[in-house]
C-alpha cells in the first residue's frame, strides 16, 4: 500500500526551496563571427550569425548628427 504525503506543498513553499538554482550565471560566449559576448544557443545580436550562418539580417543603427 503506498503511502501519500500529508499535505500538498505549495507553489510559494516549492519555489522558494528552489531559488538557489536561479543565482548562477547564464552561459556566455564569444561570438566567432564579430568577437561579441553573446547569451548561449541564441542568436548573435550585432551580427545576426548563429552555428556559422546568417540567421538574421541586422539593420544599422541611424546616428543622429545634431
Amino acid at each position: 500500500m503506498p503511502i501519500c504525503p500529508p499535505r500538498r506543498i505549495s507553489k510559494t513553499r516549492k519555489r522558494k526551496r528552489r531559488t538557489h538554482d536561479n543565482l548562477s550565471m547564464p552561459g556566455l560566449n564569444v561570438c566567432p563571427n564579430c568577437g561579441e559576448v553573446t547569451l548561449s544557443h541564441t542568436v548573435c545580436r550585432s551580427c545576426g550569425y548563429y552555428d556559422g550562418k546568417k540567421v538574421k539580417e541586422i539593420k544599422e543603427k541611424k546616428e543622429k548628427d545634431e
